[in-house]
């Protein structure tokens, strides 16, 4: 957030408010389906494994990976990472979890076209992210740079866009998700419910960085168009 204290932190609100929510949903659904264990018995992992074998995936590996929720696919490395509470658990949040990523593994075998765009504007993002908003700080405090200012807007808005495009990316990793579970038996009839719960909590999550991201561009146009 900017460190300019005006009207405009007015507009953030509404946003942040949604991320405290996400964050509160996506932790409380998790907690409640880790504690009911799928009809299978089967793992996180070994849920994973099973899919990918079966979607013609046997090369992508499955690593362990520290932190909780830190669960993702690496397209660069061809490794499915799970956290210990997906791993190893047999729970319909582990499965539902671990399904997700393997989603985002079969979105990549596949081409799907918002992933390899999202890929594409990982660099620009991160730049946008960590710099745009630096840039027009200094902009705004050396009297109002125009240059410095724009220069900031312009990188930002490339972060946003990344925000954007990944919404299609996870909402269709859930969606492939929750059709694998079902339709290779990982879990039984009334299962997928739960996990379908905790998938749309995670989503939330995204929805609110999306909101947060659009909001705070036009937070810098709005700052940049009164100087």
């Amino acid at each position: 957030m900017l460190p300019i204290w005006d009207w405009t932190l007015a507009l953030l609100l509404p946003a942040f408010a949604l991320t405290l929510y996400a964050q509160f949903k996506v932790s409380s659904t998790f907690k409640r389906y880790s504690q009911v264990r799928s009809g299978r018995g089967l793992t996180g992992a070994e849920g994973a494994r099973r899919l990918l074998d079966e979607g013609g995936l046997g090369h992508v590996s499955i690593e362990l990976s520290q932190g909780k929720l830190s669960d993702h696919y690496d397209p660069r490395s061809k490794v499915l990472r799970l956290s210990p509470d997906v791993a190893h658990k047999d729970s319909l949040a582990a499965l539902g979890v671990a399904a997700h990523e393997v989603g985002h593994a079969l979105q990549d075998a596949q081409g799907y076209a918002p992933m390899r765009v999202r890929s594409t504007l990982v660099p620009v993002a991160s730049l946008g992210s960590n710099l745009g908003i630096g840039l027009f700080v200094v902009g705004l405090f050396i009297g109002g740079n125009p240059v410095l200012m724009n220069l900031g807007i312009v990188l930002f808005a490339a972060a946003v866009l990344f925000t954007l495009v990944t919404l299609p990316v996870e909402f269709d990793a859930s969606r492939r998700a929750l059709d694998l579970l079902s339709a290779r038996g990982i879990l039984v009839s009334g299962e997928v419910d739960g996990a379908r719960k905790v998938l749309r909590a995670a989503g939330l999550t995204y929805v609110a960085a999306a909101l947060m991201a659009i909001v705070q561009l036009a937070r810098l146009v709005l700052i940049s168009r009164n100087r």
